[in-house]
This record gives C-alpha cells, sequence and structure tokens, in this order.
C-alpha cells in the first residue's frame, strides 16, 4: 500500500522534472529573446504557461501511473502504450531547448508536430486500457493544438537570420 503511494507520485511527478529543466535552463531567452518576437493576439499571457504546464504534467502523469497500474508494471503489454508515452514526453522536453536556447523555431515546428503525432497515439492506446488515463490526456491534446499554431505562427512571421547577414 505504501509502496504504491510511492509509485503514484513519481508517476505523477515525472514530466515535472523535464518541464522544470526546460524552463529553468531556457528562463533568461524569455524576457530577451521570446518577448521581442511578433506573437499572434490570442498568444497566451507568459503568465499562464507556468500555470497551465502544472495542471497539464499533472494530468498526464497521473493517467501514465494508472497505465502502469493497470498493465501491471513494466510489463510486455506496457511496452507500447509506456513506449508512445516516454517518446512523446522526450519530444515535449525539447522543445523549449530547441526554440528557446538554439532559437531554433523549424526545428521546434518538427519537434511539435511529431510531438502531436506521439501524444495522438499515446491517448489512442491508452484509450483501450483506461478510459479515465486517456481522457486526462484530452487538455494536454487541446493545449498542444494551440502550442503548435502558436509555433507555425511564430516562425512564419519572425523569419529566421543567417549568420553573417546584416539588415
Amino acid at each position: 500500500q505504501g509502496r504504491m503511494w510511492a509509485y503514484t507520485v513519481g508517476f505523477t511527478v515525472l514530466p515535472h522534472v523535464g518541464g522544470f529543466l526546460g524552463w529553468f535552463m531556457n528562463r533568461k531567452e524569455i524576457p530577451v529573446w521570446y518577448e521581442k518576437l511578433k506573437k499572434p493576439s490570442w498568444c497566451p499571457s507568459r503568465k499562464i504557461f507556468p500555470v497551465a504546464w502544472t495542471v497539464l504534467y499533472t494530468g498526464m502523469g497521473y493517467a501514465s501511473y494508472l497505465i502502469w497500474n493497470d498493465l501491471g508494471g513494466c510489463s510486455s503489454k506496457a511496452l507500447v502504450p509506456l513506449g508512445l508515452y516516454g517518446a512523446q514526453l522526450a519530444l515535449n522536453w525539447a522543445w523549449p531547448p530547441f526554440f528557446f536556447g538554439a532559437h531554433n523555431m523549424k526545428l521546434a515546428l518538427i519537434d511539435i508536430l511529431c510531438l502531436d503525432g506521439l501524444a495522438i497515439g499515446t491517448m489512442c492506446s491508452w484509450y483501450r486500457i483506461n478510459k479515465v488515463a486517456a481522457l486526462l490526456l484530452v487538455p494536454y491534446l487541446g493545449w498542444l493544438a494551440m502550442a503548435t499554431c502558436l509555433t507555425i505562427r511564430i516562425w512564419k512571421d519572425n523569419p529566421e537570420q543567417k549568420p553573417g547577414k546584416s539588415e
């Protein structure tokens, strides 16, 4: 019983680790670089992002625990559903260094498009196992849709400067 509590907390906290590291590593680029980018009028306020990601990471982390628990831990049955989850989480964590760290909007766009596909695949694979876990990913998919559209708009509206070119 006590051990299950530790697993629940561990799975729930795990997504926050990469999210926090991504923020921490790139936090200085937000006021310096990101604020200067042309963004659409529907871009959420900077203050919304940490709140949204806290809620989304908590939901997806707990959902991953439900799947792990329903499949009896790291069994062969868990390989695909938890593998998809791990892959999409890795792409999720990779986006901030691509976008904020490297200022590579094209690579960030490729990353988030692949992330979208993996997140949808994760939800579909989870739906047969645990409908609640799958439904916990719905807000995440909604936020990813907005983030993808935002990445596309920022990429289109802010042509990347070529090194050595002066305006």
